[in-house]
């Protein structure tokens, strides 16, 4: 697995259709799906830091993407 920070992070979020809808402790992002389903994922204040490996897979599950479609956005 290659490293990610929480930068190449939100440039994926935006990509994908996210937008912020909260930013206080942590930002809260948000999506509405075609079958009306809203995807939300919480998201760190660290900007270039790098993101722990089960902390990057679970908000890859809350956006509802695989590693490579990550990769193909950023």
């Amino acid at each position: 697995m290659a490293t990610y920070n929480y930068k190449q992070l939100r440039k994926a979020l935006r990509k994908a259709g996210f937008r912020m809808i909260r930013s206080e402790k942590h930002e809260t992002w948000e999506k509405v799906v075609e079958n009306g389903d809203i995807l939300q994922v919480r998201v760190s204040h660290k900007g270039h830091r790098d993101i722990p490996k089960g902390t990057f897979y679970e908000m890859l599950r809350q956006m509802g993407i695989t590693e490579i479609e990550f990769r193909e956005l950023i």
